[in-house]
């Protein structure tokens, strides 16, 4: 069973998120903020990260680029999910080595994709 870990700050959000991935079969680890994100993620090693930017503590930004920048965690596919859409956003996102970005709100007809995708699954799976 894959292991996926969500980061977000907003309960609403965290818990639609974390039943979508659910139903699909998969292992759900959550944060509601980016130390603790940082922290289950060295520590439970998840096949893909789904990471808010605005998070409290440290934002989504460093986390990103704390785990892409370390040699350890680097392969861990990382995707942003967030309300900022603007270009500056998304090219820092790049920046940090993100996977992909998501733009809230979102369907999960084009969410899921990309989490299949990343962890390299069929998407009829």
């Amino acid at each position: 069973m894959k292991k996926i870990l969500i980061a977000e700050d907003s309960p609403t959000i965290l818990e639609i998120v974390k039943n979508i991935l659910e139903q699909e079969g998969y292992s759900v680890i959550t944060a509601t903020d980016g130390l603790e994100a940082l922290t289950k993620a060295k520590k439970e090693s998840p096949d893909l990260i789904i990471l808010d930017l605005m998070l409290p503590k440290v934002d989504g930004y460093k986390v990103c680029g704390m785990l892409k920048f370390d040699k350890n965690f680097s392969r861990i596919p990382i995707i942003i999910l967030t309300a900022r859409a603007g270009e500056e956003d998304k090219k820092m996102a790049s920046d940090v080595k993100a996977d992909e970005y998501i733009v809230k709100p979102f369907e999960p007809e084009a969410f899921l994709p990309k989490v299949k995708k990343l962890l390299k699954e069929e998407p009829n799976e």
